[in-house]
């Protein structure tokens, strides 16, 4: 990832890494390309995931606590913004909690991490069939606190995900590929994802990948579309 890192023009962007990138080397080398980041945290970096979500857990829970009206609040609930969504789709509503902090003073390895400005998490409530669902995702970011940047920022790594990964591995099956000599892999992913860009690119047919990928397999003249092939000679 580093070396992938340093042949991007990455200034002004905001990076999405997955846990396994969750790294200081990383975040350094984000900081260093004149970028932003925002690191996805689970059990590779488990100390610092447990206290960022001791953190964040707790700080949300002194923030929906009733209070005396005058009464202070915690420096660590006044620092936790937060905004929401709500999508619909399919009779599944998801219910999306977006939270984000500067306060840093209690995470003692906060000067190992390059540029890091804030801790953020991510709570989804799935509704389906009158049952609820609730998983919280937790983060460290090089932002500062624009909780709706941080969830752009975070919608748009999993649109990458939902989008790619995915179709990948429903419509073309690549987690049961089993090649594994020499550039097999490299190649065949290769040729995956240039079916899948000529298969979104294709308009005429009110498909779905599947569907327009079993279409090409029996309409001749609809795969030579798929392929670029001149109409007049179909």
């Amino acid at each position: 990832m580093p070396e992938l890192l340093r042949v991007l023009e990455l200034a002004g962007c905001i990076v999405t890494v997955d846990a396994m990138g969750c790294q200081k080397k990383i975040a350094k080398e984000i900081i260093e390309a004149d970028a932003d980041y925002v690191l996805a945290l689970k059990g590779n970096q488990e100390k610092v995931h447990q206290e960022v979500k001791s953190f964040l857990d707790a700080s949300l829970e002194q923030q929906k606590q009733q209070r005396p009206k005058g009464a202070l609040v915690p420096k660590e609930a006044a620092a936790l913004k937060s905004c929401e969504t709500v999508e619909k789709d399919h009779g599944r509503i998801e219910t999306r909690r977006y939270y984000q902090s500067d306060y840093l003073d209690w995470f003692a390895d906060k000067d190992k991490w390059e540029g890091l400005r804030s801790v953020g998490m991510v709570e989804s409530i799935r509704q389906i069939d009158g049952k609820s669902t609730l998983e919280r995702r937790y983060y460290l970011s090089s932002l500062p606190v624009e909780v709706e940047t941080f969830g752009r920022a975070v919608r748009g790594h999993w649109g990458v995900e939902n989008k790619l990964h995915w179709v990948m591995d429903v419509c073309f099956r690549e987690d049961q590929s089993r090649a594994r000599q020499g550039y097999a892999a490299e190649n065949l992913a290769t040729l995956r994802r240039l079916a899948l860009n000529l298969l979104k690119r294709e308009k005429t047919k009110r498909r779905g990948i599947r569907g327009k990928q079993l279409n090409a397999s029996w309409d001749h003249p609809y795969l030579l579309r798929l392929l670029g092939v001149p109409t007049e000679d179909i």
